[in-house]
């Protein structure tokens, strides 16, 4: 069972609790879907996440470490990551943390890792270590698709841009050139993160 006492997010895939130095993150039914879809959408979800996190802890990437699944409750337990949500520091030292994210989306994507949502609120500046850990692996996939890495990135651009639109920029592209530095990939990647930057741009003028 899960204790509902220290409810710290809502999302609209999944319910995160805290419970001490642990976070419970639970799937919750959608009433809109087929109760057998829905129950096998969950399951793979849930497994897929931890598989994520899995691996995530055998190559040493910094990011919660899975304790425990439930793939009928379609709950996960993880490690609390202590410190500030990198959306609330990230002016202070925009250079510096864009270096580290960039090194760190490489480290991901080196492994064929794509995050899914890669936003300042899904970071967390470790306060003991001080250093990046990458949270909130839902909406990942193991992917080899240079399109998905572009995806991934185009996604943080966003992020960067709807949240911290005054180093938005610079910011960005010191995360290009070091995920450039430390991908052996990259050029591919970013060819098609041009291509997926036309296409939004495209989109947006037609719907204005």
């Amino acid at each position: 069972m899960v204790q509902r006492t220290d409810l710290i997010a809502q999302g609209a895939e999944a319910t995160i609790y805290c419970d001490g130095t642990t976070i419970i993150k639970h799937r919750l039914p959608k009433a809109y879907r087929h109760p057998i879809v829905d129950m096998d959408l969950r399951k793979i979800r849930t497994r897929r996440e931890a598989k994520i996190l899995t691996e995530l802890a055998r190559i040493e990437f910094p990011s919660p470490r899975i304790m425990a699944i439930d793939d009928k409750e379609m709950i996960l337990r993880m490690d609390l990551i202590p410190g500030q949500k990198l959306r609330n520091v990230l002016d202070q030292d925009h250079r510096g943390f864009a270096w580290e994210i960039g090194r760190k989306v490489a480290a991901l994507h080196q492994n064929n890792i794509v995050h899914g949502d890669l936003t300042t609120s899904n970071m967390i500046v470790h306060e003991a270590a001080q250093e990046i850990y990458f949270i909130d692996f839902g909406l990942s996939q193991f992917s080899e698709r240079a399109e998905d890495k572009a995806v991934d990135l185009h996604l943080l651009q966003r992020a960067l841009d709807s949240k911290h639109s005054i180093v938005a920029k610079e910011c960005f592209a010191a995360v290009l050139r070091e995920y450039q530095k430390s991908y052996a990939n990259a050029t591919a990647v970013l060819e098609r993160l041009r291509a997926v930057e036309l296409r939004g741009r495209n989109r947006a003028k037609k719907g204005s």
